[in-house]
């Protein structure tokens, strides 16, 4: 059985008393004082995670940005410098390799922000679509750590506990600076629904702004526990769940951040005949009247007790006290208001479709 790795803090969580747990690969925090503590204090004020698992690669050389426009469903033709964007690289199917950030650093010079459980296939994926392009492709994952700052008070811990000028940074963008002869890539961007910040540096630094924010006692540390509840409930995919290599975008309902106006690009031809005919299964979101919980894999049933799909991602809504989940089901089902049921163990439950996204978002525009 492999080693599980262990991010730049594992040590903080261990002698913070975390319940650690694998994750990507990784022996990361699940929860401290609780998953239902965490997630209000990201809700209602500031609380701080350790992403140092999430890989970083960077692309560079002449043909960069027409490189990452072909691995990449988004548009980058454009993108300022100090932008950020959401999509997805595909495979040659329309499936998901892997969803990400992409960070326009300068021209011809990109970060591609992907998952801990992707890190390894992901960057055989890149050189391997990178052979017929003039481009550098460097894996940067080990040698870089990141937290990430979320809750209407992020903004404040930012700048009073760290003294990271913030405020002039909007919703998905970033900026790079020196601080103490150390490089720090602050965005504005987050996995919670709130306002919140990610912040890139050398372990060394890393460990340094963690000390500091916990020192403060005005921020709580939070685990992946929580990470998972806070994204959930507003909607936002997490691969392995709500996206996968046969899960296309479409079905995923995230066919906004595929751009068809824009040269060639892998998985083009499957998502233009999905979006123009429709796709057999979408994601929906579904609400129990029971307090019984559905988890990730439980069956999805019509009304006469057909299967028509699954559950991705289940839980009780913190925020919004209701049994919800997501689930991939056949298209002509996905219609909002649908009386539909849940298989819970050896019981079915009745669930009604309803938006993916349960709770409103907060983020700053």
């Amino acid at each position: 059985m492999e080693e599980l790795r262990k991010t730049c803090l594992h040590d903080k969580h261990v002698g913070l008393g975390a319940q650690m747990s694998p994750f990507g690969g990784f022996d990361m925090p699940i929860q401290y004082s609780g998953i239902v503590e965490e997630h209000n204090a990201v809700r209602n004020n500031c609380g701080v995670f350790d992403v140092s698992h999430m890989g970083e690669v960077l692309v560079t050389g002449p043909e960069a940005e027409k490189y990452v426009n072909y691995i990449f469903s988004n548009d980058v033709e454009g993108l300022p410098d100090g932008g950020i964007l959401y999509g997805m690289m595909l495979n040659h199917n329309g499936g998901v390799v892997d969803d990400l950030l992409v960070y326009k650093r300068g021209e011809n010079h990109f970060l591609l922000v992907i998952n801990a459980s992707n890190i390894a296939k992901d960057v055989a994926w890149i050189e391997e679509q990178a052979k017929n392009f003039n481009v550098d492709i460097k894996n940067i994952s080990d040698e870089t750590g990141e937290i990430a700052v979320q809750g209407p008070e992020a903004e404040a811990a930012l700048e009073e506990i760290l003294a990271i000028p913030c405020k002039e940074l909007t919703f998905y963008t970033f900026k790079e600076l020196d601080r103490d002869g150390k490089h720090l890539i602050v965005s504005r961007t987050g996995y919670t629904g709130e306002d919140g910040f990610e912040i890139y540096a050398d372990h060394g630094t890393i460990r340094d702004l963690w000390d500091k924010l916990m020192a403060s006692g005005k921020v709580a540390p939070c685990g992946l526990g929580c990470r998972d509840t806070l994204r959930f409930e507003v909607g936002l995919p997490l691969y392995g769940d709500e996206l996968a290599d046969d899960i296309t975008p479409v079905e995923a309902c995230l066919s906004m951040f595929v751009k068809l106006n824009k040269p060639e690009f892998i998985g083009r031809e499957v998502i233009e005949r999905q979006k123009a005919e429709g796709a057999p299964r979408k994601l929906v979101g579904l609400e129990l009247a029971d307090r019984a919980i559905p988890r990730h894999g439980y069956e999805v049933l019509n009304a006469d007790d057909e299967v028509i799909g699954y559950v991705t991602t289940g839980y009780r809504g913190i925020s919004v006290d209701k049994s919800i989940a997501a689930a991939l089901i056949q298209t002509p089902y996905a219609v909002k208001d649908n009386e539909l049921k849940i298989r819970i163990r050896r019981k079915t439950f009745p669930a009604k479709v309803v938006a993916k996204k349960f709770y409103k978002k907060s983020y700053k525009k």
